[in-house]
């Protein structure tokens, strides 16, 4: 797999194979980040976090683009070791790869909220709402900030409970694939 943008663009990146393990396609990725661009995201100047990281590609092009800090929440030792892996290749050190339950991480509010959070929870789980609803009430999302979900085209964006508070910026199809984009 290869960044699609930025200062890295081009550069492979490792990515983990085996069951639950799907990687966000460079389609995917170029239509995500024309979707934030267009929405005024100055990466520079943004904090993220990516939870359920798999790969890290999400966070990683954030980090091609400028992103000061990128956070990577990911509890599969593989797949942690993987993104720790891909950012020394990458000589990258504005990563930060944190190696636990999402859920466990979630429990305690950060020092400082994320303005971008991606969150790409394994399919059919229905981890989507208990996550960023945790998220959201533990303060890990800034007030103005923008939450990209990736999950399948079965799940729709709650309609009710705190998620459907947010404000609603885009729901969109790739294949097997749903993007749907919030801000806080």
């Amino acid at each position: 797999m290869r960044v699609v943008g930025g200062e890295l663009k081009g550069r492979t990146i490792k990515t983990c194979e085996g069951p639950g393990y799907r990687p966000a396609t460079m389609k995917v990725r170029e239509s995500v980040f024309s979707m934030l661009q267009a929405r005024g995201v100055d990466f520079p100047s943004v904090r993220v976090i990516d939870l359920f990281a798999g790969s890290g590609s999400l966070g990683i092009e954030c980090l091609s683009r400028g992103a000061p800090e990128v956070w990577f929440v990911e509890k599969a030792p593989k797949a942690a070791a993987l993104i720790r892996e891909n950012l020394k290749n990458l000589g990258v050190s504005r990563g930060r790869v944190v190696a636990k339950d999402l859920f466990k991480v979630l429990e305690q509010p950060p020092q400082r909220p994320f303005d971008l959070l991606f969150i790409d929870p394994p399919y059919g789980k229905g981890l989507l709402a208990p996550a960023l609803e945790m998220a959201l009430n533990k303060g890990w999302a800034a007030k103005g900030g923008i939450i990209v979900a990736e999950v399948e085209t079965s799940v729709r964006p709650p309609e009710t409970g705190p998620l459907a508070e947010l404000e609603l910026l885009t729901d969109r199809e790739y294949g097997q694939t749903r993007i749907i984009v919030w801000r806080i």
